[in-house]
């Protein structure tokens, strides 16, 4: 982030305050640099997976946190990701020493192991964790800082609930710029079945604009790696540009792709994501205007949100806040603008990492231990938060 988090009154309901992205095709074509050179992926393309995703388990209604939570799990050291497993176990990432941690799926945990050449300074280490449902074999995909970048790697997965153990890994994107501040490093499979990546900038502006760079972008791979034949850069993984530090991305029932981005000393942002189209950073933050560049759906000041994990439960998106110390609750209209927002928990957990659904419930990481929070007692937490029917919401326009 490297900005101080404060947290300011705040009132209750906020509208959108900007129109919906513009087309992503005339972007590319005023905007893309050409030739783009060919990026740094360490396997050759493979034929386009079938979607793995299958129809929301929670009607695509509007939905907010009941105020009934359940803290799950304590203890835990900076954790950054956590993924449930169909199972019913779950895999959680701690930043610092690079280990990976089950859940058990009647509570309780134990370490599955520490993937190799983690090597954590400031905001890097081990960050997201990802896994494909339907692949075979399994593997559970991690974004780690090494000591010469960051990069994505798979580990085959194998065992049951209670004797999980991830086997050596192998590169799947590498060459992704580091620095103390301003990894990225969320991961998530697409409704296309293919594993998107968040980059931050690594505090050099300038990666951001630069789409032979991997810093600043939303990058698009084949599981094993391979770019496919469809994005926006022929070539290149690089799926959208001009972020500056996105850690947050998931998908509504229409298919509408959702980022949340941390802006710098001004405005952090919830976008759109469209294939080929240019977010602004660092020549805007926030809502800019320009039509060179996509403005956000909607904008916080930084000491309300400094927006990390995103998860979609329905069709109501949800956005942990770290320097906030509040969940976000967005609701949008059939995947579009305008949005409503309204915040939940505000200091009531401290730092919020990650939000992820958990079929009717939505689960969060606190992030209290990472260096700029508050530990309170038993941090870091694991919360299940019950869900409701929202009782109202009332568009703009």
């Amino acid at each position: 982030m490297n900005r101080a988090a404060g947290v300011r009154p705040l009132r209750r309901k906020a509208v959108l305050v900007a129109a919906v992205v513009a087309v992503a095709g005339a972007l590319v074509a005023c905007t893309a640099p050409a030739p783009v050179p060919q990026p740094t992926a360490t396997r050759t393309p493979t034929p386009r997976p079938s979607p793995t995703t299958s129809i929301p388990a929670m009607p695509a209604i509007p939905w907010q946190p009941s105020g009934q939570t359940t803290v799950l799990e304590t203890g835990l050291n900076a954790p950054w990701s956590v993924v449930p497993l169909a199972s019913g176990s779950a895999l959680i990432s701690e930043r610092d020493s690079g280990t990976v941690l089950e859940r058990l799926p009647q509570g309780g945990m134990r370490t599955v192991g520490t993937v190799p050449g983690v090597v954590h300074s400031g905001e890097g280490g081990l960050l997201g964790l990802a896994v494909q449902k339907e692949s075979a074999p399994r593997y559970l995909y991690a974004y780690e800082t090494t000591s010469d970048d960051n990069r994505v790697v798979r580990m085959p997965l194998t065992g049951v609930p209670g004797s999980y153990a991830i086997g050596a890994p192998e590169n799947v994107v590498t060459g992704i710029p580091k620095a103390s501040n301003h990894d990225g490093g969320r991961l998530a499979f697409g409704p296309d079945g293919m594993l998107y990546i968040t980059a931050g900038d690594a505090s050099d502006p300038a990666n951001a604009q630069n789409v032979a760079s991997l810093g600043g972008k939303i990058l698009r791979v084949t599981p094993d790696g391979g770019v496919p034949g469809d994005n926006p850069f022929p070539g290149s993984p690089v799926w959208s540009y001009g972020h500056r530090n996105p850690q947050g991305i998931a998908w509504d029932s229409h298919g509408t792709m959702w980022a949340s981005e941390f802006g710098q000393n001004t405005w952090d942002e919830l976008n759109i994501i469209t294939p080929g189209a240019n977010y602004g950073w660092p020549n805007v933050e926030g809502i800019g205007g320009d039509p060179k560049y996509t403005d956000p759906v909607y904008q916080w000041p930084t000491d309300q949100a400094s927006p990390s994990g995103l998860a979609i439960v329905g069709d109501t998106i949800f956005m942990a806040g770290l320097g906030g110390q509040r969940l976000w609750t967005i609701w949008s209209t059939a995947g579009r603008a305008p949005v409503t927002v309204e915040p939940f928990f505000d200091g009531d957990f401290g730092r919020l990492r990650d939000a992820v659904a958990h079929g009717d419930t939505l689960w969060l990481l606190t992030n209290n231990t990472d260096g700029r929070g508050d530990p309170r007692s038993g941090d870091d937490k694991l919360i299940q938060v019950a869900l409701t029917p929202a009782q109202s919401v009332k568009h703009p326009g």
